[in-house]
């Protein structure tokens, strides 16, 4: 752990973690900052390829071939999850979990080639999206290279290689205290980023790793690429510091899953916010989702609805937003565990059964990137009159202020904001279509004036102003 991160995290539990934070501004009491992300990243929005079920060759070139959707959605940031091959020895399911990994600086041939990733970044690269490869540094499968050399794994006394839990018996635990794990593990990632013109990775359990490892990585890393991105999956605040440039928001995930599917108060986001700001430096930039491979589908958690409410949140928030493929057009397929170690294809003509979803991914995705006060603006949460229902916060930036209201609940709502003085608020909403109704038919919108603060929501209702 660094000095600064060290010193941080001291005060922190002097402090209890009990530091109000109403926004992020920097008028707050100063403390420790987070490493600068790079600007592609900060204002980017990540979108999540699982290659065995984005398309359906399930393979590097069936994502090539979809890269102009992926474009014409509006995302930024490609993350291809691991492509190494899996190992067979303790296999789970039929393919196996993409996180068993036999070889980590090879291109499984289930999925291709390694001309066919260079292909495949190249046109990434050319439709001007950048793309990252998820990287397993905790554990291998049995059967990888390394277990040639098993003083690079953890072992008991005996010297028998263990796995990093009872539950993970597909994979065993790597052990970096070895300086010849370190050295390999480093020489991988620069592999990665030189042979196939990768822009970053994102780290699975990243927190299962000495974070000194990531720490002495980083630099290694920038001296092939410059403005490599290093995400976390994790939630802590010390690899923020040195190592990484962003983490997952895994306490927004739990506290909107309770909101929408346990009937928590709405009110509870605002409070986990307000916790993870006091909690980690300033500028640390937060991962926001509703969706992964880990998850279960918002959309068959939540309903329809509420899971556009939920992207809603998620595209509008401060940190970066991510998608999960699939989510745009509302596709329901698992992929979290035991799914994970199947084959199970997005049903992309399904999409004609959700014509509204994806217009409403590309109009939000459209209005983030349109307004530099969602991507950057300080958050600053506003009280309303129904705060178990409802979230309403302000995202403001240099030359505007972002006004959003999201109804989290399956009733219309009408009430009052604490809305700020000063000119007059624009509606911005996407004009979105409303889904089509069981026989057919789509209903009528109703309309609702706005005499803020006074407002009104439909059921799950979103409404965006700007001034």
């Amino acid at each position: 752990m660094t000095t600064r991160a060290t010193a941080w995290l001291c005060l922190a539990a002097a402090l209890g973690l009990a530091v109000p934070a109403h926004t992020d501004s920097p008028s707050h009491p100063a403390r420790p900052t987070a490493r600068e992300a790079p600007t592609w990243a900060r204002d980017g929005v990540l979108y999540e390829v699982f290659p065995r079920a984005f398309s359906p060759t399930g393979d590097l070139n069936g994502i090539t071939a979809r890269l102009d959707h992926v474009r014409d959605l509006g995302v930024t940031v490609l993350w291809l999850m691991p492509l190494q091959p899996v190992g067979e020895h303790n296999r789970k399911g039929t393919f196996g979990s993409p996180y068993s990994i036999r070889d980590f600086r090879a291109v499984s041939t289930e999925y291709g080639t390694p001309d066919d990733l260079r292909r495949l970044v190249r046109e990434a690269h050319a439709r001007g999206l950048r793309v990252i490869l998820d990287f397993v540094a905790n554990h291998t499968a049995w059967d990888n290279v390394l277990m040639e050399t098993p003083e690079v794994y953890v072992r008991d006394a005996s010297g028998k290689v263990q796995p990093p839990n009872e539950d993970w018996t597909d994979v065993a635990e790597l052990d970096y205290s070895s300086p010849r794990l370190r050295a390999y593990m480093i020489e991988t990632l620069q592999h990665w980023l030189r042979e196939y013109d990768l822009d970053g990775f994102r780290c699975d359990v990243a927190g299962l790793v000495p974070t000194d490892f990531w720490e002495e990585a980083r630099p290694e890393l920038e001296k092939v690429t410059p403005d490599v991105f290093m995400l976390a999956e994790w939630s802590e605040p010390e690899l923020l510091f040195e190592a990484f440039d962003a983490d997952y928001a895994w306490p927004f995930h739990a506290t909107l899953s309770r909101v929408l599917g346990l009937g928590a108060p709405a009110s509870e986001i605002r409070a986990t916010w307000e916790e993870q700001r006091a909690r980690f430096p300033e500028g640390a930039l937060h991962v926001r989702f509703s969706d992964n491979h880990d998850e279960r589908r918002a959309i068959t958690r939540f309903g329809e609805p509420a899971a556009l409410a939920a992207s809603a949140l998620v595209l509008t928030l401060d940190g970066i937003p991510l998608l999960y493929n699939g989510v745009e057009i509302g596709d329901p397929t698992e992929s979290g565990d035991p799914a994970l170690m199947e084959r199970r294809p997005v049903f992309w003509a399904g999409a004609e059964r959700r014509p509204w979803f994806l217009p409403y991914y590309k109009a939000m995705i459209a209005l983030r990137r349109a307004h530099d006060a969602l991507r950057r603006g300080e958050t600053v949460w506003l009280r309303n009159s129904g705060e178990d229902r409802v979230v309403s916060y302000l995202r403001r930036g240099r030359d505007e202020e972002i006004l959003v209201t999201v109804n989290l609940s399956s009733q219309p709502w009408s009430g009052t904001l604490d809305v700020p003085g000063g000119a007059a608020y624009t509606e911005i909403t996407p004009p979105i279509g409303l889904p089509v109704q069981p026989g057919g038919g789509v209903p009528e919108r109703e309309t609702r004036a706005v005499e803020l603060p006074k407002l009104g929501l439909d059921a799950w209702g979103v409404r965006i102003f700007r001034r």
